[in-house]
């Protein structure tokens, strides 16, 4: 919930209960056994987001954050292997693949929905300054 851009615009960003429940349950289901099967620190980027907070950032109009269904993770150099072991283990409605190279991604969205998972993958790319997503 801790936003540096809506502390500094003032910005309410505490979830509803119907968000904070989805936020526990993409924590239940995808966030506590990735940590525990890496065993090593991962930062939380981005996980709730009001959509007033949503659009100050440029958001995603539908962005799952809204919702609390969706947490964007980083480890810095494991991403790939955080992204495979999801994509492999782990049951998820989003994973997508944000920027960096073909190696390593520069981190990982990845969301859940209690309403059911389609296990789309995507890539996002930067063209021409705005941000594209491509099925993988």
């Amino acid at each position: 919930m801790h936003s540096n851009t809506a502390t500094r615009r003032n910005i309410d960003n505490n979830p509803n209960a119907e968000q904070l429940a989805a936020m526990k349950l993409v924590t239940a289901k995808v966030f506590q056994p990735v940590r525990e099967w890496y065993g090593k620190p991962i930062r939380v980027n981005s996980f709730f987001r009001s959509p007033e907070l949503n659009t100050r950032i440029g958001g995603s109009k539908t962005s799952q954050h809204c919702k609390g269904e969706a947490i964007d993770i980083d480890t810095s150099n494991d991403n790939k292997k955080l992204y495979d072991y999801i994509r492999d283990n782990l049951e998820y409605d989003q994973l997508i693949w944000e920027f960096g190279n073909e190696s390593n991604p520069d981190w990982i969205h990845v969301s859940f929905s209690k309403n059911g998972n389609r296990k789309r993958q995507l890539l996002a790319k930067k063209v021409n300054g705005r941000t594209t997503y491509s099925v993988i």
